[in-house]
């Protein structure tokens, strides 16, 4: 009996690690300058994901994305721009030609991931656990994840939905809560 209960133990045990691994802090990326960047770093943080591009009709909200930070980075809010070229081949540079672009064109302060694919058999860990949890692939350059201060997704908007959108800070603002 009492190797039964142990047995059962242990299951629920891996079970439940199983489900906790669901949020963000599980995961590393490497940042603009390939230098590993656990996730659990932003323990805590409310997470805005963003795939960036640099030569897409949505690149001009770089500069609204920066305003976002700026007004919510001490409250509690990371941004993370996350450049992918799955869409358009709209960002084609290398690490350090994306970094001088946001730099110097957007005046860019917020983390900068190195570039990964968002989609597809080669999609980063990252993107495929955000997927799955909220609205399935990415469709375009500047679709937006939201994570809660518990690592988790909370809500997904999708390119159009500007920076400064009245939909998107009224999330923020309730995730900071």
């Amino acid at each position: 009996m009492k190797a039964i209960l142990y047995s059962i133990g242990s299951i629920l045990l891996i079970a439940m690690s199983l489900t906790a691994a669901n949020g963000i802090y599980d995961f590393t990326m490497n940042n603009i300058d390939g230098k590993a960047t656990p996730l659990k770093s932003m323990e805590g943080k409310v997470v805005l994901f963003v795939n960036v591009a640099s030569k897409c009709g949505y690149t001009p909200q770089y500069t609204g994305l920066e305003s976002l930070y700026q007004k919510y980075k001490s409250k509690g809010l990371v941004l993370v721009g996350v450049p992918a070229n799955n869409f358009g081949a709209q960002e084609p540079g290398s690490d350090t030609e994306i970094k001088e672009f946001c730099s110097r064109k957007y005046s860019v302060t917020f983390p900068i991931m190195s570039k990964v694919s968002v989609k597809g058999d080669d999609i980063t860990p990252l993107y495929k656990y955000l997927t799955a949890a909220k609205g399935g692939d990415v469709k375009w350059n500047f679709t937006k994840f939201l994570v809660g201060k518990d690592g988790k997704a909370i809500a997904r908007f999708e390119p159009a939905v500007a920076p400064e959108s009245p939909e998107l800070t009224a999330a923020i603002e309730k995730a900071l809560q």
